[in-house]
């Protein structure tokens, strides 16, 4: 059973968050228990699993409508489905890769933001000695006679 669970991955902003710590959130189906999970996150991403914790979420009661006097669910059955979320911590230096191309991206704004500001502050720079060569205030040369000390 192993292979052949469905273990699909929960990518939010929380699960991100988690994941930095080695900690992976998965839903799974309702009938595997921790050891199924372990092994199956172990065969199919070939990684070592130190822990897994379990949660069962109950479904949330969806909205019902009163329709000439008789009370209608707003959906099947009047509410969402349960669901089963596992928690995966991996051993020390591993990891998975679902959050991969979200680090390349982070990584590639930083160095663009790095290199607009390098650009900027360069730009800055050149705007502030043309103002002073504007201003008359010349900088003294390093042999020293000739300067513009005001």
């Amino acid at each position: 059973m192993s292979k052949t669970m469905l273990l699909k991955p929960r990518l939010s902003e929380k699960t991100y968050a988690l994941s930095t710590g080695r900690v992976y959130v998965f839903d799974v189906p309702k009938n595997a228990n921790k050891h199924d999970i372990a092994r199956a996150v172990a065969a199919q991403f070939e990684v070592v699993v130190s822990s897994v914790r379990i949660a069962n979420i109950a479904g949330k009661a969806k909205r019902t409508i009163s329709l000439s006097g008789k009370r209608v669910a707003a959906g099947a059955g009047g509410k969402q489905i349960d669901r089963k979320k596992a928690y995966i911590t991996l051993a020390e230096g591993q990891s998975l890769p679902f959050f991969a191309a979200v680090e390349e991206a982070e990584e590639k704004q930083e160095e663009t933001q790095e290199k607009v500001a390098k650009a900027l502050d360069k730009q800055a720079q050149k705007a502030e000695t043309a103002e002073k060569k504007r201003a008359g205030l010349h900088l003294p040369k390093r042999s020293g006679t000739r300067g513009g000390d005001k």
